[in-house]
This record gives structure tokens, C-alpha cells and sequence, in this order.
């Protein structure tokens, strides 16, 4: 290994896992979650590499490791916990996120029922969708129907609720 990288391996390593620990920590407890998760998401996939140069650098006490039982029973537990928290979303089981749940149940309702979210009578609300590119936008349609019908998607209607004031 090149010196440069070995004398940075476990460096960087530590430095990216501080970053992840504390970003997971606040995303976990939900604060500042818009300012976390991108960060915690992408640098958790930079530390792949020094981790992996980490462990190239160490390689001979690493495989000592496997000689004795703990290794076998840290990994066996992770695998097992991981699976367990796994299992609910890889066999349908699992309930959609609290905050996919109300976008869905806004984009499947129609402009009246919305509407009063925003303060705004149901002519207003279609009139604001239609000014807002929403050209399929009618009184008894859904949000997700008129987006499609106006050649966009749910998110766009999100993206467009969210810029609404009360």
C-alpha cells in the first residue's frame, strides 16, 4: 500500500465515523433532519474506502480475529439484527413511514378536500394548481390524477403544496 494511503487509512476512517455517529445520533432523535441526512448518507459511502484501506492495512491482525469466537458471534448477532429490522420491509409487512402516509393521503385527495389545509376556498385551490402548471386540475379529480393528467407526478404537487402559504 502506498505510504500515503496507509498513513491516512485509519485517519479518515475515524474522522468519516465521527461524522456518521453524529449524524446518526441527531437523525435519530430527529434533529435538524434536513441538514443530517444528506450528509450522513453520502459520507457513510465515502468511509467505505478508508475502511477498506483500513482493513488492507491491518490485514494480519484482522484475520486473527476469526480465530476466536467473538468475531463469529459479533457478526452473527449483526446479521441477526440487521435481518430483524430488514425482515417487515423485505416481505411487505411493514407500514409506509408516517410522512409517506400523509403525502399519500394528500395527493389522493381532491382540490375541496385539500383546500382548507391552505386556507384557500376549492375555486381558489384549482385556479393556484392551474397557475402552477397543473392544467388537468378539477374540482372532483385527486392531486395524483391531475398531476398525471398535467403530465407530472405526486412529488410535483408536493414540491408545490410545500411552497404554499397559509
Amino acid at each position: 500500500m502506498p505510504a500515503l494511503l496507509s498513513r491516512y487509512a485509519t485517519p479518515f476512517t475515524t474522522g468519516l465515523f465521527l461524522v456518521s455517529l453524529v449524524s446518526g445520533v441527531a437523525l435519530f432523535f430527529h434533529f435538524g433532519t434536513s441538514a443530517f441526512r444528506e450528509m450522513h448518507e453520502l459520507l457513510s459511502m465515502v468511509l467505505i474506502a478508508p475502511f477498506l484501506l483500513h482493513i488492507w492495512r491491518n490485514w494480519r491482525p484482522f484475520l486473527s480475529y476469526f480465530k476466536r469466537p467473538p468475531m463469529a458471534i459479533a457478526l452473527g448477532l449483526s446479521l441477526a439484527i440487521g435481518i430483524a429490522f430488514a425482515w417487515p420491509a423485505m416481505t411487505g409487512a411493514t407500514s409506509v413511514s408516517p410522512q409517506v402516509a400523509m403525502i399519500e393521503l394528500v395527493v389522493g385527495g381532491t382540490p375541496g378536500q385539500i383546500a382548507p389545509l391552505y386556507g384557500q376556498t376549492e375555486e381558489a385551490f384549482v385556479t393556484m394548481l392551474k397557475e402552477k402548471g397543473f392544467a388537468a386540475a378539477e374540482a372532483g379529480k385527486p392531486l395524483a390524477e391531475i398531476a398525471t393528467a398535467s403530465g407530472k407526478t405526486e412529488r410535483d404537487v408536493v414540491m408545490t403544496l410545500t411552497t404554499l402559504k397559509q
